[in-house]
């Protein structure tokens, strides 16, 4: 009777841990993810230390200058989705539009897409001009 009151506790003490520990991993995996929305001036630093820029303005916002190095994708296209899954998930993405509606819509796709270091310009592409940034076209 002692020895199966003891295995007994064991596999229980062991079911609970390992319940525990996976529980444990889950939100960890959770807090990796970061969208962070940051002003101008903080992702034109960012931008520096590499990864991908993405405007997710239309072709006749492209026109009107872009942001060096930018990858475009037009939030607006049918197979956006698929477009922004091709981008690396190992690498920071520093996403902006216009004003800052679409890239913080975007920033919460590539959440859900799995990619962890996500920059969302504040304010988009009139924010940088604001602050003065150059553009190119």
């Amino acid at each position: 009777m002692k020895n199966t009151t003891l295995l007994l506790t064991l596999i229980t003490t062991f079911f609970i841990t390992a319940c525990g520990n996976s529980q444990n991993n889950a939100t960890k995996i959770k807090k990796e993810t970061t969208i962070e929305v940051v002003d101008a001036q903080k992702f034109n630093e960012l931008i520096t230390q590499g990864g991908t820029i993405l405007d997710v303005r239309t072709p006749e916002e492209w026109a009107q200058g872009i942001i060096k190095g930018a990858v475009k994708m037009n939030f607006y296209d049918a197979d956006f989705s698929k477009q922004i899954e091709t981008l690396d998930k190992t690498q920071p993405i520093y996403v902006y539009c216009k004003a800052g509606g679409r890239s913080g819509k975007t920033a919460k796709q590539l959440e859900k897409l799995g990619f962890t270091k996500v920059y969302d310009l504040d304010g988009g592409i009139g924010a940088w001009d604001e602050a003065g940034y150059k553009k190119v076209k």
